[in-house]
């Protein structure tokens, strides 16, 4: 049994735009030739005159737009604050309401009063961007034989430099860096598992990992995850999850019911097989895993979303945060806990 996750954060607010940051502008040169040369004077009675040359103009070098803006090292280790110093981040992908909830994208009032409460978005996404740099060069350099500390501490360790917090002075991990712990989840451990200490576990080629990990900039928690295969017989079976989660993310909404969300990524999620050892076998939704509200400081609130159909009559609210979180499997659609214990939370 392979069990893959996909899981992406929906904020339940209607977003402002946002203009992206100024590319990088060359200076451009003219290189045509400048050399003007004068012939040599002809004698005049006797009187040799002197062969004169003007001056070659050498053109000034232009610099740069933008060239004091630092990039991005690899491994990541510069904090986006340096790459963004207006604080102006890329405001991601927006998905615009349908329905009876499209005014609140063709409406200029209703837009300006929701841009004057977005504040918080701000913070959102100097953590996406956070999450976006480092999870990019995770998915370019996680390779089979790196053991999972390894891969966890990569991770982790860029996260904690991109958000220019360390952790390493009393109370700086409350101001920012990781969300919660790196989950590396291997074939049929669908989530939670993360290496302890002396963990020995090497990536293998046929393995499914499931790489969850979070960013926080003052308790707002990014929370998003990605699955990594390296045999294209799995190919199916990721193509199932994203397209259920993207599903779920245009149908979360102000007003909308979780169960009307389960339903279209149950629907979107089973219309997929994946050919294994020759038989094919149906993708299943793991029944008993959910996405969740997200509130400041905590990761998981008090609402839950369904990612099969069912009678949960429960709406999301305006102002609310969810991460959006689809689970697929080959195997029964449903999981157990195991005993060993890799993540936990202090209750407060």
């Amino acid at each position: 049994m392979a069990a893959i996750s996909g899981a992406a954060e929906q904020l339940i607010n209607e977003p402002s735009s946002l203009p992206s940051p100024p590319e990088s502008q060359r200076g451009v040169q003219d290189l045509s030739d400048d050399d003007n040369v004068d012939n040599a004077a002809p004698e005049d009675l006797g009187n040799n005159a002197s062969t004169k040359k003007k001056k070659k103009r050498k053109p000034k070098k232009k610099k740069s737009a933008g060239s004091g803006t630092p990039k991005q090292s690899n491994p990541p280790r510069v904090p986006v604050s340096l790459i963004f110093p207006n604080n102006q981040y890329p405001a991601g992908e927006e998905v615009e309401y349908h329905t009876e909830n499209s005014f609140r994208t063709t409406s200029e009032e209703k837009r300006h009063l929701d841009r004057m409460n977005n504040d918080f978005l701000e913070e959102y996404r100097h953590g996406a961007e956070v999450h976006r740099q480092v999870r990019q060069w995770a998915q370019k350099n996680i390779k089979p034989g790196q053991n999972l500390t390894e891969i966890a501490e990569g991770i982790e360790d860029g996260v904690r430099a991109l958000t220019g917090h360390q952790g390493l002075e009393e109370g700086d991990n409350i101001k920012g860096g990781m969300g919660f712990p790196t989950g590396l989840s291997l074939n049929h451990c669908a989530a939670h598992y993360t290496p302890n200490a002396g963990n020995k576990i090497v990536l293998q080629k046929e393995d499914v990992m499931k790489v969850d990990f979070g960013v926080h900039l003052n308790g707002r928690i990014v929370d998003s995850a990605f699955t990594m295969t390296f045999d294209p017989v799995y190919d199916n079976l990721l193509a199932a999850v994203k397209d259920a989660t993207d599903t779920g993310v245009k149908e979360a909404g102000i007003d909308v019911r979780m169960s009307d969300i389960g339903a279209a990524i149950q629907e979107a999620m089973e219309s997929y097989e994946v050919a294994i050892a020759g038989q094919s076998l149906p993708v299943k939704c793991i029944r008993n895993l959910n996405g969740h509200s997200i509130v400041q400081y905590s990761i998981h609130g008090s609402k839950s979303v369904p990612i099969v159909r069912g009678g949960d009559q429960t709406k999301m609210e305006e102002g609310e945060t969810f991460a959006i979180e689809t689970f697929g499997s080959t195997g029964k659609g449903y999981v157990r806990d195991d005993v060993s214990a890799a993540v936990y939370r202090r209750a407060l």
